[in-house]
């Protein structure tokens, strides 16, 4: 047998598994400490191949969930644990360390922050309070507000989607690549914001978006590249973005920080699958 592919998530690899045995391909689920491999005949790989391209792009596609019924393994081989054993090793599973450390940070200053100390928090993280102090040293100011929340509705959909799509990356790219784009995505669109409308703004919404728009890109440019981000969740990102500039999704929305961190991860990912493009 020859590898087809490695994944970061082993519930995940099951469902292709489960349900490639449907069409009549044997694959085999091979686990290490931070990964998942799937093996699958020589013969076959053409076929596994072909099909994987459709997996990466939608794997909670109904097909896929009714395998996994119908086959109805015990996948004791992925060594699952039950309760909150179970959550927490998927957790960590799924995230690297710079994953982690940024969903910490922000979770560390949000609950300071509702804990009486806002005000120095902020004062200390906010973007430059205006542009003559660009030239100080402060220069964490840049990007710090990215990790800045207001409400639990903030940070639980931002966290969220950073742990799901900052995770995919970091295991499939690296840490330097999830870096840059948080850099990138946190710099440019927060002095686009500052200029527009000013520094009181905050939240990983931005990077959130870039993250959105650079997974979603390279999936449908490189499916076989181990990222991808349903079609049906990429029009939901973008319908939210365009509802926060009619005022629809609250107020001091920071409009340009998501438009722009978007943009950035669609570019980015655009200039780094030119070459498989150009192959294909």
């Amino acid at each position: 047998m020859i590898e087809l592919i490695v994944l970061d998530n082993p519930r995940l690899a099951q469902a292709y598994v489960d349900y490639m045995q449907t069409q009549g391909v044997t694959c085999r689920i091979r686990r290490d400490e931070t990964s998942v491999a799937i093996d699958v005949n020589e013969q076959d790989y053409e076929a596994a191949l072909a099909e994987l391209r459709l997996f990466v792009q939608n794997p909670n596609a109904d097909k896929y969930l009714k395998a996994s019924w119908e086959v109805g393994q015990a996948k004791d081989d992925l060594g699952y644990q039950g309760g909150g054993a179970l959550l927490l090793r998927d957790f960590l599973f799924h995230a690297g360390p710079l994953t982690l450390v940024i969903f910490a940070a922000s979770l560390v200053i949000y609950l300071l922050s509702i804990s009486g100390f806002f005000r120095p928090i902020y004062q200390a993280l906010q973007f430059f309070p205006h542009a003559s102090s660009f030239h100080s040293m402060e220069i964490w100011r840049f990007f710090s507000p990215s990790l800045l929340h207001f409400s639990v509705l903030h940070i639980v959909f931002n966290l969220l989607w950073w742990w799901h799509l900052g995770g995919l990356i970091e295991k499939h790219k690296s840490s330097a690549k999830l870096l840059s784009l948080f850099l990138i995505a946190s710099i440019i669109p927060n002095t686009i914001q500052f200029y527009l409308e000013g520094p009181n703004f905050g939240g990983l919404s931005g990077v959130v978006y870039a993250l959105a728009g650079y997974v979603w890109l390279t999936g449908v440019r490189n499916p076989a590249g181990g990222l991808g981000l349903p079609n049906p969740l990429m029009i939901f990102m973008a319908a939210w973005l365009v509802l926060g500039f009619f005022d629809l999704v609250g107020p001091s929305v920071a409009n340009m920080v998501h438009l722009f961190g978007l943009l950035i991860g669609l570019g980015q990912a655009y200039w780094e699958t030119r070459i498989t493009q150009i192959q294909s």
